[in-house]
């Protein structure tokens, strides 16, 4: 049987446009955050040694990590995007990808974009009440993604958001 993971309030998402920067992110997530692994560019054996490196860091701060992609990878402790064991995570741009998530099992959604983001250039932004909207009463718990930081959580945080993911906002 799979362990129960708690819900971390502060995540990282990784990518390739992070390059050495994902160290110090790593390292400046609190521990007991999230880690969404995602590399989807990189190649498969690449992206698999690179998993283990960032799960090696990831126990060694109590960090839970979840692997997004559809390639199982040894030690994920959940999933992003897809049914699956141990700590199912979902995006949510909108209601219905909201709702299609909690039916898939997600335990925690993640909606976006809240302000702009780089990760995203030009991208609709929903703002913070809309984007507290497109998840509220579901049941699970939301976290703000899309330029944030704890100065913009704080902003945000009474509108029914847990926490909070960010990719520059941890390098």
């Amino acid at each position: 049987m799979q362990r129960r993971h708690p819900v971390p309030t502060r995540w990282l998402f990784t990518d390739e446009r992070m390059g050495e920067a994902l160290w110090d992110a790593l390292e400046r997530l609190p521990r007991g955050g999230g880690v969404v692994f995602r590399h989807y560019a990189t190649p498969p054996g690449e992206r698999r040694r690179l998993f283990v490196q960032v799960r090696r860091v990831s126990r060694r701060r109590g960090l839970v990590m979840v692997r997004a992609g559809a390639v199982r990878m040894a030690g994920e402790q959940g999933v992003h995007a897809r049914r699956g064991q141990g700590l199912v995570t979902w995006p949510a741009h909108d209601r219905a990808e909201a709702v299609r998530g909690v039916r898939a099992g997600a335990r925690v959604l993640f909606v976006s974009p809240v302000f702009a983001t780089r990760s995203h250039p030009g991208a609709r932004v929903r703002g913070p009440l809309r984007a507290a909207l497109i998840g509220g009463g579901l049941g699970v718990p939301l976290i703000a993604l899309g330029g944030m930081n704890e100065r913009r959580f704080r902003r945000v945080r009474g509108l029914g958001f847990s926490g909070f993911a960010a990719i520059d906002g941890w390098s």
